[in-house]
Parts: structure tokens; sequence; C-alpha cells
């Protein structure tokens, strides 16, 4: 059994491997990014707008309880939704209440958003999340450019505006912060197990750093008409969905395989293996 799983692992990683080295990534993604800075400050002072256009310095958010950190823009018709739907849906199943046990802040990174939209993406999502807690805890921010930059810096998270495409160019992914604002851990993509958010926030309550985690980024721009590409969202996941079918294919088929070998052994075969034992 230990040999399987040793070399089911062994296979995972391999498979990881070769999906990374055979789709290198375009030169539209150079610079883009979300870099892990655990246990690195959140610059608490940087003032943003609450989406009912109060401004509002980001330590109101802090001081008690831990924070869901979302760097997206509201009006973005991928990946954004995507991530925030997936935010929401996942804490909607821990069993913990927002405001009370923690505080999110949804931040826009494109400085020419407003409140009002802001408002209209919190309506929203809180149909969605469906429990006590949404209104108080829940917080779709915008800001400045200057206040943006130096948030997105402390966090890690590096986006472009693409002139050539009219676009911004990004990842997927969210953080935890700790009470006093240091960041504890980071989830990427577009799926965040309610287990690990639930034990995430936990941990940053009580001040606890996590590790590096291993991930493969999601990237965020649109369908191309002139060249005729996909947004690389939609490659990505065609990639890794189509590698880890073919290793459960290769799984099963190995299995079945095995199987198969046992059920067929010939009687006078085993009938010698009984008078060996």
């Amino acid at each position: 059994m230990r040999n399987r799983v040793l070399l089911s692992a062994f296979v995972l990683l391999a498979g990881a491997v070769v999906l990374r080295a055979q789709y290198p990534r375009p030169s539209i993604t150079k610079g883009v990014d979300i870099e892990q800075k655990l246990n690195s400050p959140v610059p608490l002072d940087l003032v943003f707008q609450d989406e009912s256009g109060r401004p509002t310095p980001l330590r109101a958010y802090f001081g008690e309880k831990p924070v869901v950190i979302q760097f997206v823009y509201f009006k973005c018709p991928s990946l954004c939704p995507l991530s925030l739907h997936e935010a929401v849906t996942s804490l909607r199943r821990v069993p913990l209440e927002p405001g009370r046990d923690y505080n999110v802040i949804v931040v826009s990174f494109d400085p020419s958003e407003t409140p009002a939209l802001a408002a209209e993406r919190k309506a929203d999502y809180a149909k969605e999340f469906r429990r006590a807690g949404f209104d108080s805890g829940w917080h779709f921010l915008t800001g400045s450019q200057e206040s943006i930059a130096q948030l997105a810096s402390a966090i890690g998270f590096r986006y472009r505006w693409d002139e050539k495409t009219r676009q911004f160019i990004h990842a997927g992914g969210i953080m935890v912060a700790t009470p006093e604002g240091k960041l504890s851990r980071y989830f990427y993509g577009i799926q965040y197990s309610p287990a690990d958010l639930r034990m995430a926030l936990v941990d940053a309550s009580q001040h606890k750093i996590g590790s590096p985690v291993d991930f493969i980024l999601l990237f965020c721009f649109h369908y191309d008409v002139t060249q005729g590409k996909y947004t690389l969202a939609i490659v990505n996941l065609l990639k890794v969905a189509g590698g880890l079918t073919v290793l459960m294919l290769a799984g099963l088929v190995f299995m079945l395989t095995r199987s198969d070998r046992k059920r067929h052994v010939p009687p006078v075969v085993w009938k010698e293996q009984q008078d060996v034992g």
C-alpha cells in the first residue's frame, strides 16, 4: 500500500512538471504574479472608500479578528466573478460568522471603479451568501491608484494594465491575515476548500503564520478575436483538467489490470501456491 501511495505521488508530481514545462507562460503575463509574503505587514494606514463611499483606513477592519483579502476588479467578465463566487460559497460553508469571527475585504485594483459599483457587487454576493454577518463582515472597497499600488506591493499581488488589449492581466487568489495585519496564508486559483479556509482563519486568529504553499497560477485575460486565442484562464483550466484526466485513467487501467490478473490465475498454479504455503 505504501509503495502504491509513493508511486501515485511520483506520477502526480511528474505530471505537474510536464504540464508546466510543456506550456510556458505567454509573454502577455510577464510581471504578473502572486508572491507569498508570509509574515509581512499589511499597510493598515492606507485609506480606501467602502461601498457607501466613506473613506476608511484598512486599520478599521483589523485589530480583533483575522481578515480575508481578495484583489479583483468589479467589471472583470471572467476570472474575478469566478473567484469571488468561490470565496463566497466556500466561506458560507465555514462554521464561522463574518463580522464576528473574521472580516473580508474585497479590494478593486481598478482606480476608475466607484463605491456605487462596489455596492452593487456587494448586494449581488449577499444574495449568494445567505447567512448572517455578510453586511457587517464583508467590505467591498475602491481607492486611488496610489493606495491600490501600495497594498498590491505589500501583499505580493502583481498585475498590470495591457494597453494593447485594453485589459488588466492578473492572477487569481486570496490571502488571510492575522488580526494585527501580518500575512498568514495564501490560496491560489478559484477553488478554496472550506476546511482549509476554516483552519487558516483559526490559525490566523491565533497569530500563526503558515508555510509557503505550492501552486499553479491561473491568469485572466480575454479572448483575442484577431489572433483566435482563448483566454489563458480557460486554457489553464483545460490543461490541468486534461492532465488530471490522463493520470486518473492511467491509474484506473493499472488497477483493473492487476485485478484481472488475479482473477485469471490458473487453478494448477493456485494449487501449487497452496502446497508451498
